[in-house]
C-alpha cells in the first residue's frame, strides 16, 4: 500500500500528546488586539485539548503522528 500524505496545515496547527489526545491553540489572537483586554489575550495563549469529534478528523490528517 502506498504511503499516506500528511496534511501540511494540520501538522503546523496540532500536536498529539503521549496519550493520543490532540492539542490545539485558541483563535481570536491574531489581529484587532487593541480592543481586547490584557487578561483576555493572556488567557488565549493557553493550548486546549480538541474535542473528541474534531480529534478523530485531525488524526486522519496526521497519519504518522
Amino acid at each position: 500500500m502506498a504511503k499516506l500524505k500528511t496534511h501540511s496545515g494540520s501538522k503546523k496547527r496540532f500536536k498529539i500528546t503521549a496519550t493520543g489526545k490532540v492539542k490545539r491553540s485558541q483563535g481570536y489572537k491574531n489581529h484587532i488586539l487593541t480592543k481586547k483586554s490584557t487578561k483576555r489575550k493572556r488567557q488565549l495563549r493557553k493550548r486546549l485539548v480538541a474535542s473528541d469529534a474534531n480529534a478523530d478528523i485531525v488524526k486522519q490528517m496526521l497519519p504518522y503522528a
